[in-house]
């Protein structure tokens, strides 16, 4: 690549159902200061504590309602309510909770394939929504996302809260164009962990209403790998690290290409090394997206790593000119001033205030864009097959910088005692976009893995 002079690495973990009819929020309108903002939380057991804690500490905001699948769960964190003398509602089923026309938003922190369909029936009942990242478990899901909010006029806000954090003016200054013209970002997400081994089939426990838990999901077996964690590593109900803690960095990335939405094509490799476990999901990936003028370069590794190559790269024998950044009219500018609030909960509640979607520091449509970035490399490598290590595979294109990455790949397999000479890695299938229609071009077995079959009657609609 030529005119590479300036680098500056980036990296992270640095990601025909029950229908409601519309009825109008308190919050409709624009509210005072003063005026309590009634909220429910949904899906408690994990990053579902931080919401409680970050909303109970509001002045103005109350936490009224606590949902999950799991009564321990829900009854060890009430118990915490009680204690502080304070009256908080608890439901196992989410609808109830959405019957409930006091309450005025709803925060989810469920597992990833409940987010999009209690994002959609949340804004069917007229609530406003912060929903955890990815905001959808396919591309499909988070595209109708978008469409709930923009048709009951919801608040809707994306928990991928960098986008209020300290690097918001660095990154408008890269969308812009005030650094140069950007060539190549790398991020990365090497997050060391282990294997999850393998639990046997067994009934879930009476606590757990597994069959709530599974939802939109296809009826299968407990396992103790499922509830609470481990899910994120199977693809009925997860999407791997990229969709969990590299879409973070991932929407970083996205956030400083200007004017980026999908990628004309996008291509991934990777493969489960070292542990023989019951998870699905890679725990070594590398993807290679081609935005235009820009490539974006994204590593995950769970495995022992050495990290630090560059990530942005720009030319600077090219003019620094600055670039139109166009946005619609609801969803803020990147290029523009942070949204009123200092963390991401305060600038939610404040649009709920405001009414101001385009004052939302990731707005739901962001939140569906950087999703899809963690959905398409999936696609590509579900639908790969294995091939040798012996050499780098032409898919992948002539580019240094994708080259490094390439040996980045084979030295941390090897680096973890795979002998490459013996082993293979998946390489996934080359795909390539219609960005405005969201489908693959020409790929019809990769557009059936845009959405997925519901089972009744958790199904995310065709029609919001």
């Amino acid at each position: 690549m030529k005119g590479i002079t300036r680098r500056n690495f980036l990296k992270g973990s640095i990601a025909a159902g029950t229908a409601f009819a519309f009825t109008s929020s308190p919050y409709s309108k624009v509210r005072g200061a003063n005026d309590a903002i009634r909220v429910a939380v949904a899906g408690i057991h994990g990053r579902g504590g931080s919401h409680i804690s970050a909303f109970h500490s509001m002045e103005g905001v109350r936490v009224v309602a606590l949902c999950d699948a799991d009564r321990k769960v829900l009854e060890g964190r009430a118990g915490a309510f009680h204690k502080r003398n304070e009256k908080v509602d608890t439901y196992v089923d989410i609808r109830k909770l959405l019957d409930d026309k006091s309450i005025d938003v709803v925060s989810i922190a469920t597992t990833n394939h409940w987010h999009s369909l209690m994002t959609i029936w949340a804004c069917q009942a007229g609530k406003d929504v912060y929903v955890e990242k990815p905001c959808s478990h396919n591309i499909f899901e988070g595209r109708q996302c978008v469409r709930a909010a923009r048709k009951y006029k919801r608040i809707v806000q994306h928990g991928t809260q960098r986008r209020s954090g300290g690097h918001w003016r660095t990154l408008r200054d890269i969308a812009s164009g005030k650094r140069g013209k950007l060539l190549v970002v790398r991020g990365a997400n090497l997050n060391g962990r282990s294997s999850i081994g393998f639990k046997p089939v067994e009934e879930p426990p009476e606590h757990i209403d597994f069959d709530l838990w599974l939802g939109p999901a296809p009826k299968q077996p407990y396992h103790k790998n499922l509830v609470h964690y481990n899910w994120h590593w199977f693809w009925d109900f997860g999407n791997g690290d990229i969709g969990n803690r590299g879409v973070h960095a991932m929407d970083m990335c996205r956030w400083m290409i200007p004017n980026a939405t999908l990628p004309k094509s996008v291509i991934s490799i990777g493969g489960r090394f070292v542990w023989k476990d019951q998870a699905e999901t890679p725990n070594l990936q590398l993807v290679v997206y081609d935005f235009g003028r820009t490539k974006l370069i994204y590593e995950v590794s769970n495995l022992k790593t050495k990290g630090g190559r560059p990530g942005t790269v720009f030319d600077d024998t090219a003019p620094v000119e600055p670039i139109e950044i166009i946005s619609p009219p609801d969803v803020k500018n990147p290029a523009a001033e942070r949204g009123p609030g200092d963390e991401i909960f305060k600038n939610f509640i404040a649009c709920v205030r405001s009414r101001k979607s385009e004052d939302l520091d990731a707005h739901i449509l962001e939140g569906h864009y950087s999703s899809a970035l963690c959905h398409l490399p999936n696609i590509s490598y579900r639908l790969g097959e294995q091939v040798s290590f012996a050499k780098k595979p032409k898919e992948l294109g002539d580019d240094e910088d994708v080259d490094k990455s390439f040996q980045w790949f084979v030295e941390t397999v090897k680096n973890n005692g795979v002998d490459i000479k013996k082993s293979t890695y998946c390489l996934g299938r080359k795909l390539r976009l219609d960005t405005k229609k969201e489908k693959f071009i020409g790929d019809p077995e990769a557009d059936k893995l845009l959405t997925r079959e519901y089972r009744k009657p958790f199904v995310v609609p065709q029609q919001v």
